[in-house]
């Protein structure tokens, strides 16, 4: 058996960023991910999230691949926000995501990144702090070119 730690900080926007995700529905949605991703094998280390967005920091298995991984979460999550009418409209995601992995050593500065979502967004947009992570991870080339 192989020994393997990958660690992902995922993010994903509902479609069109549109603010699904109200306060009172989103620790509920954060805890069917949770239990889902359990029941899937997928090793949700932490959640969190905003009105239009969530992020993930997860630990993969030898057997996983980031896109399962983000197809199970994603698409299982708007299922069931659609079968339990948490939102006035249809929900979806967005079709894109983001995905970087994690060196050990900055584990617990992402963990406390996703637990700060609501002070972060205080701060910033969602669009702000993505823009940021395109930079930052070297993105800007990609969806430039």
């Amino acid at each position: 058996m192989p020994f393997i730690k990958i660690w992902i900080h995922t993010v994903w926007a509902t479609k069109e960023r549109q603010p699904y995700l109200l306060k009172e529905i989103r620790q509920q949605v954060f805890q069917h991910i949770l239990e889902n991703s359990r029941a899937k094998g997928i090793h949700v280390d932490h959640i969190n999230g905003h009105t239009d967005h969530i992020h993930c920091l997860v630990s993969m298995d030898a057997d996983q691949n980031i896109a399962t991984i983000m197809n199970l979460l994603k698409g299982e999550s708007s299922f069931w926000i659609n079968r339990n009418i948490l939102t006035k409209t249809k929900f979806g995601w967005q079709d894109e995501y983001f995905a970087v992995s994690v060196s050990r050593s900055q584990i617990e500065t992402v963990r406390k990144y996703i637990q700060n979502q609501d002070i972060h967004h205080k701060k910033k947009t969602f669009q702000q702090e993505y823009d940021e992570f395109i930079k930052k991870y070297g993105f800007d080339i990609i969806v430039k070119g």
